[in-house]
């Protein structure tokens, strides 16, 4: 089953989003996601300049010798913009793959270990009370797990508060990064009162996240984590940047609320640590990120020796491809934690025709063979690529802060 041809495409059907799509001398077609949220064009030239031209004349059923000829053939490994690219690459074969076998990928992976996928949704507000009213609209559709994030009172603007529905708060389109303002101090002060806030008005019948957008110190996550344990989070992510792994020692020295982190990071070496000395509960790498469905297993395998569980990332940066992929892996392993879902705005719908369910708090990718999403390429020629940034944080001091 030779490849014949491979081809990127770049679009924006309500936000940017890298699509790969290989087609084989069989006529079966196999897409991956290679988005990589404000460096969508460094992987898609690497795709179609690098590793397109490769995969001209190879096996698509030999999915395990392509990964190792992309990552341990080059001499430059690792890194965001290589994994992201190996990736899209690993997911397309497996969903030729899937086409052939006339199977979804979840059951080549070994069949299913759970009748679905639980998945939490992003409840957000200005005030507590319209974070309430958010919160309630996802109890509402159902959803058992929930993150809960507010502004911070006192400044400009907090990150991750969605406008309308959950599905995006990224800055309006432009070709240099927003700039917001932020305050440490404000932010511990606050956080427990709004975990506070949810809990006296939800209970304890349902899971409530928060993100931590990697902001803190080591001894200041301690101080957050002990804060919050009263008000039994199911976890917080990111609470400090993760390229020092030992600097979540501290971390466990100090609370017991359990940690999550891992969406940034490309590789098992990323996490090895943290994995193997236990110093978090929940791994956070997404398929797309970390190099496929053949290298998430991998970090998922090794995450299970150690009692850590799964909890890919899921925002809408990452297309319904990669998302579709996460919850086969996510259907597959014995490890499953939770599986993040912020869905898709339209006019995505247009351009990716999934299979995947929700139902009662749980997700399903459906029986389709392979991975279960058809990309439609004449519908993404309709919506070109539109610059975008996440934003820059500068502290009240205009220095330069963590993301």
């Amino acid at each position: 089953m030779k490849i014949t041809d491979a081809r990127v495409v770049v679009s924006s059907p309500g936000r940017n989003y890298v699509t790969l799509v290989i087609e084989t001398e069989d006529g079966i077609t196999g897409v991956g996601d290679a988005t990589l949220n404000g460096r969508e064009l460094a992987v898609a030239s690497y795709l179609s300049e690098h590793l397109c031209p490769l995969l001209i004349g190879r096996d698509a059923r030999r999915i395990e010798d392509a990964w190792q000829y992309f990552y341990k053939g080059a001499y430059w490994r690792r890194g965001p913009v290589t994994m992201t690219a190996i990736a899209a690459i690993d997911v397309a074969l497996w969903d030729i793959k899937g086409k052939a076998a006339g199977m979804p990928v979840y059951e080549l992976l070994g069949g299913a270990a759970r009748e679905g996928v639980m998945v939490y949704g992003h409840a957000s507000g200005t005030t507590l009370e319209d974070l309430s009213a958010d919160f309630q609209r996802h109890l509402d559709l159902g959803y058992k797990a929930i993150r809960a994030q507010a502004a911070v009172p006192g400044l400009d603007k907090t990150y991750g508060i969605a406008p309308v529905d959950g599905k995006l708060y990224e800055p309006a389109s432009s070709n240099v990064p927003q700039e917001d303002t932020w305050e440490t101090t404000a932010y511990l002060d606050f956080a427990p009162k709004m975990m506070a806030h949810v809990r006296e008005q939800f209970g304890y019948g349902v899971h409530v996240l928060h993100d931590v957008h990697h902001r803190l110190t080591p001894i200041e996550a301690g101080r957050l984590g002990a804060s919050l344990e009263q008000y039994r989070p199911f976890w917080i992510e990111d609470p400090t940047p993760a390229e020092d792994q030992s600097a979540f020692r501290l971390i466990r020295q100090h609370t017991t609320t359990p940690v999550a982190v891992g969406e940034v990071f490309n590789s098992i070496w990323d996490c090895q640590q943290l994995i193997t000395e236990r110093l978090i509960d929940y791994i956070r790498t997404s398929v797309s990120h970390a190099g496929g469905i053949t290298h998430l297993r991998r970090i998922f395998s090794l995450a299970d020796l150690y009692g850590v569980r799964s909890g890919s990332h899921g925002a809408g940066d990452l297309s319904p491809v990669s998302f579709a992929a996460a919850l086969h892996v996510d259907m597959s392993i014995p490890n499953f934690g939770i599986q993040e879902h912020m869905g898709h705005r339209d006019p995505a719908g247009e351009v990716f025709k999934t299979s995947y369910t929700f139902t009662d708090g749980y997700m399903h990718p459906g029986d389709a063979p392979g991975i279960g999403v058809e990309f439609d390429e004449d519908a993404a020629a309709r919506f070109p690529f539109d610059a975008k940034y996440l934003p820059v944080n500068r502290r009240l001091d205009g220095s330069v802060h963590d993301w």
